[in-house]
């Protein structure tokens, strides 16, 4: 399936040249901007005329009708009719509107079907273009160049387009999503390897050094078969899918990154659930949870993305089988996978918090420092320094004879902005992390000063001072 010829969307481009965010900001403003970016069109139909820019602004980004002599003279040399018969603009005799989504995505144009904010309905077989989860992805993606790389469930190409490799590969079950990933890849001028297929089956046996995936992580969906968001799996298992296939997509030292739903059973912690989809050899994991939603506010967001936020009956089935299933919610966040020679590590924890972006970066952090030598025997000897931007916090409740501090704390204002509450003795051992002594002359100080034997304090303390190796508050 094709949605255009070659030739007919290198017009396409053509026409599309010159419309982009900085024309916009040149016509409505960068408020104007950011008010359409929220969905306040006002400032961009007041200041978009009849022009090129004006009138895919309109149609684009606004979802409104646009004068069908208007809309001929802004496609040009793509034609009104070949954009009405491809499904690019639905034709209203005098008027035209959008028929199919546009989106910025940095400084890439990229088509799918058409957003909430447009006219017209979704499909059993609609295609997403950018959205919050496509962006969380991205954002966390590692960008160093690899020689190959694969986008599982690429839809409109929105990962794929954004790898940094000699070559991509692409797949997906939907062809009309392989069909708008090759039309954005041809008027970005990048190059896709498109296979069709159900998620594994169509690069079984072959390896790479990046893997990505937002796969159709929705749990559970009675009866609906949203192509786009189900992966005809039961419950969580699209995620177990991915996981237990990790280390066999992966060249030795690649790394795999996919978003997921998982389910929070009574009785079972979360954690565990996720850790034991892993192989048990070659994985390095790291699984982050965002957010957790309960099974009603799960079912209501999830019917109002398809618009069957009125179907009584669906919500009580799903909602019936969360309640078989003694889910109490479900969480949602991103997992990223190092394959390693060595037994499986999976490190899950939760990160509701606001951190320094782009997560890319706080991925490289994790997994290069777990490259690092921790054991007691190194770290005895290490001189290490607190980490710039960590601060020491303390609480104190007024007593009868002052201030008694009743809680220390430390907190990063940078990278993970992670806090980690913290005792008067480790308090002690960072004021003289400095990067000049080693620990070991440090255990010894602390040692005499509290009578403590050196070899026992040290073994009190060792767990402590990894941890916060680990958690960015100490560096070498």
């Amino acid at each position: 399936m094709r949605l255009l010829e070659a030739e007919a969307a290198a017009r396409l481009g053509e026409a599309l040249r010159g419309f982009d965010r900085a024309a916009l900001r040149r016509v409505c403003g960068p408020e104007g901007l950011a008010a359409a970016d929220r969905g306040d069109y006002r400032a961009l139909l007041a200041r978009c005329g009849e022009d090129r820019i004006g009138v895919w602004a309109r149609l684009f980004v606004a979802g409104v009708t646009v004068d069908a002599e208007a809309a001929a003279n802004a496609l040009a040399p793509f034609g009104l009719d070949e954009a009405i018969r491809c499904g690019l603009l639905v034709s209203g005799g005098y008027e035209v509107i959008a028929g199919w989504g546009l989106q910025f995505d940095g400084d890439r144009l990229l088509f799918s079907d058409q957003r909430p904010n447009t006219t017209g309905g979704r499909g059993r077989d609609h295609v997403l273009g950018v959205g919050g989860a496509s962006k969380l992805l991205r954002d966390a993606t590692l960008t160093d160049r690899v020689g190959s790389a694969l986008d599982l469930g690429t839809g409109c190409g929105v990962q794929a387009l954004a790898l940094n490799a000699d070559r991509v590969t692409a797949t997906d079950l939907s062809e009309r999503a392989l069909a708008f990933a090759a039309l954005n890849a041809q008027l970005d001028g990048r190059e896709l390897e498109l296979l069709q297929g159900d998620l594994l089956a169509p690069v079984a046996g072959r390896r790479f050094d990046l893997v990505v995936a937002n796969p159709p992580f929705v749990i559970a969906t009675p009866g609906s078969g949203w192509t786009y968001r189900d992966g005809g799996r039961e419950a969580d298992g699209i995620a177990a899918e991915l996981a237990a296939a990790s280390t066999s997509l992966l060249h030795p030292g690649g790394t795999m990154q996919f978003l997921a739903n998982w389910l929070h059973r009574e009785g079972e912690p979360w954690a565990e659930r996720v850790a034991g989809w892993f192989p048990e050899e070659g994985a390095r994991v790291w699984a982050v949870e965002r957010e957790v939603l309960d099974p009603l506010d799960y079912v209501r967001t999830w019917q109002r993305d398809s618009g069957e936020d009125h179907d009584a009956d669906q919500a009580a089935a799903w909602l019936d089988w969360f309640d078989a299933e003694r889910v109490t919610g479900v969480g949602f966040g991103f997992v990223s996978v190092r394959r390693v020679e060595d037994p499986t590590e999976v490190v899950c924890e939760e990160v509701r918090h606001a951190v320094q972006t782009p997560w890319a970066d706080r991925v490289v952090d994790w997994f290069s420092l777990r490259e690092k030598d921790l054991e007691p025997q190194t770290l005895w000897t290490a001189r290490l320094r607190v980490a710039d931007g960590v601060a020491l916090r303390q609480s104190a409740a007024l007593g009868a004879e002052g201030w008694d501090v009743d809680r220390q704390w430390l907190q990063q204002a940078h990278r993970m902005r992670y806090a980690e509450e913290v005792d008067p003795l480790v308090v002690a051992l960072l004021g003289a992390c400095d990067g000049e002594a080693e620990v070991r002359l440090q255990v010894q100080l602390l040692a005499d000063t509290y009578g403590a034997e050196p070899a026992m304090l040290y073994a009190q303390l060792y767990p402590v001072i990894r941890r916060l190796l680990e958690r960015g508050f100490l560096v070498f």
